[in-house]
């Protein structure tokens, strides 16, 4: 196969990455959720041989500082293998650690390789865009035809699609942080369009009832955009930018629940954020407080994979694990878990600080629009399998990848592989 015709059949890497990495938001849209096949693993099937074909028509340059969070994150699953040997799990640990072991990785080098090719990535983050205005009109609409449901149980109301509103809300949010950048890039003409769009993602992420997505929405339309102008150069548009963000978000939050009270009960997420605090239990802060409490008790190896649900009497159930990633790796890992979590995720993030002024400043701010509602929702919700986190983690590695066109390669020298 030639080189052009690899390149071609290439093309679609931006657009499979973007199903699979947002492929549980798109779930949330009335009949996809009924599709014959999987939306998943339809759209992993039709990314590997894309990113195959991609890594032919492409000569790689890697970065010598990718090498201790990429052997951070090696070790980080070797380890986490190796402590469900003690784990007292039986069901949450044979469907996480798979997900972990046989999904991390391939999701990783994903990340990785259409993060590093400038025309992939640019499709990826367009396609983000437009899934996230797809899932947010997809909701609006489901909520104004009784068609959509909310969270709770799968399956539990057969009539209605059920939305993850954690994973429609992080969609939403990825799409917007890229929208504020392509805002702070276009020229005049571009930018009412661009305006328009970050506008109707506003709204839309108000809809699922998603307090993380909103403040991840919040981060990634403010910050972004913030660090693009710093980049180049432009420290006082940047703080301007920040300013206008957080004025333009206050002013429109206040304009709903002045002008419409009715918003807060209509609206999710403000009914979530402003609800009344006395009916809902703080039941992040109490899984928290017990996984500092195992992680003490079991000192220093930890529970073992999978088992946090367990010493926590909530059985072998994997819904109510620590919702936080760092905390759930030093409760089920130990220090030694904890320690090689942060090689790996908190190098990805050092490591993305370093190159952010050695590549070109538009690429820094949009692997930043789209990881930063990622790294946020790690924080508070999901669990390590989580696939999603992984894809981020190669799009923060990616940073230290340069992929270039056989006759770029040939002009600037010989690439390193």
């Amino acid at each position: 196969m030639s080189r052009p015709d690899a390149a071609l059949l290439a093309a679609g890497s931006g657009l499979f990455a973007a199903l699979l990495q947002f492929a549980g938001a798109l779930k949330s849209v009335p009949g996809i959720d009924r599709l014959p096949v999987d939306l998943t693993a339809l759209a992993l099937l039709a990314l590997l041989p894309s990113l195959f074909l991609l890594l032919l028509v492409r000569q790689w340059r890697v970065s010598a500082v990718l090498g201790p969070p990429l052997l951070g994150a090696g070790l980080l699953l070797f380890w986490l293998v190796l402590s469900g040997g003690w784990s007292r799990s039986a069901h949450v640990l044979a469907e996480k650690l798979p997900q972990i072991v046989l999904l991390g990785p391939p999701m990783l080098l994903a990340g990785l390789l259409v993060g590093a090719d400038g025309p992939t990535r640019r499709r990826f983050a367009l396609a983000v865009v437009g899934i996230a205005l797809l899932v947010g009109t997809a909701v609006g609409w489901g909520l104004a035809q009784d068609r959509v449901v909310l969270g709770g149980e799968v399956g539990a109301d057969p009539a209605r699609t059920r939305v993850q509103y954690q994973l429609a809300g992080l969609a939403i949010a990825c799409g917007g942080g890229v929208a504020a950048v392509r805002l702070v890039q276009a020229g005049r003409r571009g930018r009412l369009g661009w305006a328009a769009v970050l506008g109707a993602l506003g709204l839309a992420v108000l809809l699922p009832g998603g307090r993380a997505a909103l403040l991840a929405f919040g981060l990634g339309v403010a910050g972004p955009p913030a660090l693009l102008l710093w980049l180049r150069g432009r420290p006082a548009a940047a703080l301007g930018w920040v300013g206008l963000v957080a004025a333009a978000g206050g002013a429109a939050l206040a304009a709903l629940l002045l002008l419409l009270p009715q918003a807060t009960a209509d609206l999710a997420t403000l009914d979530r954020l402003f609800g009344d605090p006395t009916d809902q239990m703080p039941a992040r802060l109490i899984l928290w407080g017990e996984a500092l409490r195992w992680a003490g008790r079991t000192a220093p190896f930890g529970l073992g994979s999978g088992s946090f649900t367990i010493a926590a009497g909530t059985g072998d159930d994997r819904h109510l694990h620590p919702h936080n990633h760092a905390l759930e790796a030093l409760a089920e890992g130990g220090l030694p878990g904890l320690l090689l979590w942060l090689a790996a995720f908190g190098g990805g993030v050092a490591l993305a600080m370093r190159q952010a002024g050695r590549v070109a400043p538009e690429r820094a701010a949009v692997i930043a629009a789209l990881t930063l509602p990622v790294g946020l929702t790690v924080m508070v919700s999901t669990d390590l399998g989580n696939r999603m986190a992984w894809f981020a983690l190669g799009l923060l590695f990616s940073l230290a990848v340069e992929a270039r066109r056989p006759d770029e390669a040939s002009a600037a020298g010989p690439a390193h592989v």
